[in-house]
C-alpha cells in the first residue's frame, strides 16, 4: 500500500488494482454499473438500496425523496481498465475519499462475487494514491489517466496510436468508461467536476496537441520495456 498525507483541498492520483491482476470487470453492464457506482456512491447520503430505488429510470436519476446531494469528493478525471481503475479526486470533505473508496470498491466485489460466485476480495489490497501538488504533475495526469490508458486498449496498443494519432484520438473519444468524452464537452456528465482540469487548458485542440507530444514521449521513454502496459500504475 502507498498512501500519501492529503487534506481538505489535496489532489490525489488513486489506483487500485485486481487482485492477482485479475479483471475487475468482465461485460459492459459491470462497466456500466461502476459508472453508476461514481455517481451514486459520491454523496454523504447513502441508500442501501439504492440500485432498486433507481431502476427502470434514466442513468443517474436521482429519486425525488433523496436529500439534496453532498459530494464526499470531487472526481476530476477516471478511465476504468479491464484490470484495475485510475481516478483523480480533490478532497473536499474530512475522510471523503476514505469513505468513497470505501463503498465503492466494496460494493464492486460484493456484486463481483454474487454475480460471478466468486468468493474474497476482487481487489490486490488497498488502494494507491500520491498527492498532486504541481500544475504540471496534473498536466500529466490529464493525459495519463484520460487519454494514454484509453489508448492501450486501441488496436495495435500505444504504438500504433502513435502512428495514427488522430485516428486513434477519435476512437479515444467515444471510449464510454473514462472522463475524457466528458472532459472534451463531447457528452454530459454529473460525474466529474471540470475545475480544474480545463483551467489548465485554453481549448481543446492544445489538450490534443500535448496529448500527441506526451504519448511520443511516453514511448520514447519506455522505447525499452518489453511492456508497456507494465508501466500502467506507475506515472511518477
Amino acid at each position: 500500500m502507498r498512501v500519501e498525507p492529503y487534506g481538505i483541498g489535496s489532489i490525489m492520483h488513486v489506483t487500485k488494482r485486481g487482485v492477482r491482476g485479475m479483471d475487475i470487470t468482465r461485460d459492459a453492464s459491470d462497466q456500466r454499473r461502476f459508472q453508476k457506482l461514481l455517481f451514486y456512491m459520491n454523496d454523504t447520503f447513502h441508500d442501501d438500496n439504492w440500485k432498486k430505488s433507481v431502476e427502470g429510470h434514466d442513468d443517474f436519476f436521482r429519486p425525488e425523496w433523496w436529500p439534496e446531494p453532498e459530494p464526499l469528493v470531487h472526481i476530476l478525471a477516471w478511465t476504468l481498465m479491464p484490470n484495475h481503475v485510475h481516478l483523480l479526486i480533490e478532497e473536499i470533505r474530512e475522510d471523503g475519499t476514505t469513505k468513497f473508496l470505501q463503498r465503492v470498491f466494496g460494493s464492486m466485489t460484493a456484486h463481483f462475487n454474487a454475480k460471478y460466485d466468486e468468493r474474497g476480495s476482487l481487489f490486490q489490497g488497498a488502494y494507491r494514491s500520491r498527492t498532486v501538488s504541481e500544475d504540471a504533475h496534473l498536466r500529466y495526469l490529464a493525459f495519463y489517466i484520460q487519454v494514454k490508458n484509453v489508448l492501450e486498449l486501441y488496436p495495435g496498443g500505444l504504438k500504433r496510436s502513435s502512428e495514427q494519432f488522430d485516428d486513434a484520438w477519435n476512437w479515444a473519444t467515444t471510449y464510454e468508461f473514462s472522463s475524457l468524452p466528458a472532459f472534451l464537452s463531447i457528452v454530459e456528465s454529473p460525474i466529474i467536476e471540470h475545475e480544474p482540469l480545463r483551467a489548465l487548458y485554453p481549448d481543446v485542440q492544445t489538450f490534443k496537441d500535448e496529448a500527441r507530444d506526451l504519448l511520443a514521449s511516453h514511448l520514447e521513454y519506455h522505447a525499452d520495456d518489453e511492456s508497456l502496459t507494465s508501466v500502467a500504475l506507475e506515472p511518477w
